[in-house]
């Protein structure tokens, strides 16, 4: 399947690194224009320097901002004021003692997890209807089905997505543009590798670590072993292309089996 995103722009939240810069390499070499998006403006250039080698060439635009903010949401859309292809990356997460979980906390992961992915859609999907095409993509997680007791706050945020995602599609229904939440599962980043310390400790070598994680704490996987961040991307960029076209309101999955349903 050759996609080809030749002429579309993209922007990617929070895609200064993980899962959100292997998904700005991968619209990249499909040929779409991508703004780069973190909050400050060395790790965007940085970032924009490392994928536009990476992919020999791809066309990276260096869009900074803290989406958390109101300033920083007009800093990326000025500097982007219009996307063919948003998605929606940016996210927290880490563990914590349920009944610890601060009023203060709940309120940043809802800020930072949802609001930020409202805040690009109400600035980005009015374009994308007039023009009639744009596909939205939220990042969400297998946290948002199977709520884990070490992340109540993160698996909430994620529930929340699937919400939104599923109301602007109806939004945006009729126009050429979808909106679709991609469902990942336990995936192989710095951030989860600090994470998986947290749980197993560090005195086990990296593999072993990680397979004690997947035992311990998301036995259920069928792939038994951490996604990496470019099997997201693939499917990210899938939705992005003219051949997902019938595909929207949609919770698609790449969980290396890991919620245990057989509906997608």
């Amino acid at each position: 399947m050759k996609i080809d995103l030749s002429g579309r722009t993209a922007l990617v939240t929070g895609s200064t690194q993980g899962i959100g810069m292997a998904i700005a390499a991968g619209l990249g070499r499909a040929g779409a224009r991508v703004g780069v998006n973190g909050r400050s403006a060395g790790s965007v250039d940085a970032a924009v320097t490392r994928l536009t080698e990476e992919t020999g060439g791809g066309e990276f635009v260096a869009v900074p901002g803290d989406l958390a903010t109101d300033e920083g949401v007009a800093e990326v859309v000025s500097a982007l004021p219009e996307a063919d292809i948003l998605v929606n990356n940016l996210g927290i997460f880490g563990a914590a003692e349920p009944l610890e979980i601060s009023d203060e906390e709940w309120r940043r992961y809802f800020e930072v997890n949802v609001l930020t992915a409202v805040r690009m859609i109400r600035a980005h999907l009015p374009g994308m209807k007039d023009r009639g095409w744009g596909r939205v993509i939220n990042l969400a997680s297998d946290s948002a089905v199977v709520i884990p007791a070490e992340m109540i706050h993160y698996g909430m945020t994620k529930t929340a997505l699937l919400a939104v995602t599923r109301g602007f599609a109806k939004d945006a229904a009729g126009t050429g543009v979808t909106v679709n939440s991609l469902i990942a599962g336990p995936t192989h980043t710095g951030g989860v590798e600090d994470f998986v310390r947290q749980l197993v400790g560090d005195e086990l070598p990296w593999d072993e670590a990680q397979r004690e994680f997947m035992r311990k704490h998301r036995p259920q996987s069928l792939l038994q072993r951490l996604i990496e961040p470019e099997e997201i991307a693939n499917m990210a960029v899938y939705l992005s292309s003219p051949y997902a076209s019938a595909t929207t309101g949609g919770a698609v999955r790449v969980d290396g089996g890991y919620v245990d349903s057989i509906l997608p």
